[in-house]
């Protein structure tokens, strides 16, 4: 299971504090094993904290590169006597499953995009978005997905794939998850935290008083041409576009931003963004973009697409107990069954937690294979 930004974010807190609490960064790492090359790639200073972002940004770019620095962070002495080294090392359990996973899929040749557990959670359904975000991935003149549907249905859920999707294909999606209270000038400074760890303090000032970034157009175009230089092709993801108030900025941040990556980006490394929770009547984007745009409605799944899971997850699977022949077929279907059953009345129980319906049904599911695995 890839790790989310919120671990990084404490990744990132150990680099400070344990390995690049240092006057001398680049010793620090040929120390630890770090490859000159890359060492020589990073812009470093003698500020640990921008020392840190710089360093987790670069690492981020690939799984083997996530692999080295988490492994690295958990071999310090300093951390290996502190309880947060348990969760250092199920973070370098979680990226190992990932690294294997990556491989089982190449050796079997499967297909990505049809793929529904990764590692300890599932993806449940969408077809449409599968078959949607193959167009998307193989066709580099679309350039923006949207993602619409009811509150709950899953529209929050599609980053959860995208994860996992881009740990396998190459791409890394970065989330900015947006709220009534979100502005231009803070949606501009988590993008240049984003395309550039060393300049995350960017803001956007309108003014044009000693600001950098002078404008929105300004400000979205440095950002996607910083982006289209990096080593890794990123994807910038806005969640929640529906929780906006009409007349906030933002949408000018979007419309531009969706403009530059259309008008700037090329190449392999050309970045998309991906707008979850925005609904055909929002705010348009420009008329340009008409014909770059793929577009998904995220629905709850029901009976059906759980069967479809189960089905698929347990044929792909089967125990060894349960041997060959039409006793065994029935047997799983009989599983197949029993699942689906559990997981529907888990979900409508509901419980403490306030998660929505769709949620509630994810983790049922995930407990359902972790059973099943234990056969």
């Amino acid at each position: 299971m890839p790790l989310s930004d919120e671990d990084w974010d404490l990744v990132t807190i150990w680099v400070r504090e344990y390995l690049l609490n240092t006057t001398n960064p680049h010793t620090q790492l040929r120390l630890y094993g770090f490859p000159p090359d890359f060492i020589g790639s990073l812009p470093l200073t003698n500020v640990s904290a921008t020392n840190a972002r710089v360093l987790v940004h670069a690492s981020r770019e690939n799984i083997q590169g996530q692999l080295k620095l988490v492994e690295t962070v958990a071999t310090i002495d300093e951390l290996a006597v502190l309880p947060d080294v348990e969760k250092a090392m199920t973070f370098l359990d979680r990226l190992r499953a990932d690294r294997q996973l990556g491989v089982e899929i190449r050796a079997d040749a499967k297909d990505n995009f049809r793929t529904s557990v990764f590692g300890d959670e599932v993806f449940i359904g969408r077809t449409a978005l599968r078959e949607t975000l193959r167009e998307f991935v193989a066709n580099p003149d679309k350039v923006v997905l949207l993602v619409d549907g009811d509150p709950g249905s899953g529209r929050s859920y599609t980053y959860t794939f995208l994860r996992h999707l881009g740990q396998q294909s190459g791409f890394r999606p970065a989330r900015i998850t947006l709220s009534r209270n979100s502005t231009a000038d803070t949606l501009v400074r988590r993008l240049a935290g984003i395309v550039d760890a060393s300049a995350a303090r960017l803001s956007l000032n309108p003014t044009g008083l000693n600001d950098r970034l002078p404008s929105i157009d300004d400000a979205v175009h440095w950002a996607v041409g910083r982006a289209t230089t990096l080593d890794e092709r990123l994807w910038l993801v806005l969640d929640e576009c529906d929780t906006l108030e009409p007349g906030s900025d933002v949408w000018d941040v979007i419309g531009q931003l969706a403009l530059a990556i259309y008008e700037q980006a090329s190449g392999d490394r050309a970045p998309r963004l991906v707008l979850l929770g925005y609904g055909p009547g929002m705010h348009q984007l420009p008329y340009d973009l008409k014909a770059s745009q793929c577009r998904d409605t995220a629905r709850i799944a029901g009976p059906c697409e759980l069967h479809d899971f189960f089905d698929q997850y347990f044929r792909e699977s089967p125990p060894a107990c349960l041997g060959d022949g039409k006793l065994a077929e029935d047997t799983l279907t009989a599983m197949v069954d029993l699942a689906v059953d559990e997981v529907l009345h888990a979900a409508k129980k509901g419980g403490n937690g306030g998660d929505c319906y769709m949620r509630r049904v994810c983790a049922a599911a995930e407990g359902a294979v972790s059973a099943y695995r234990s056969l």
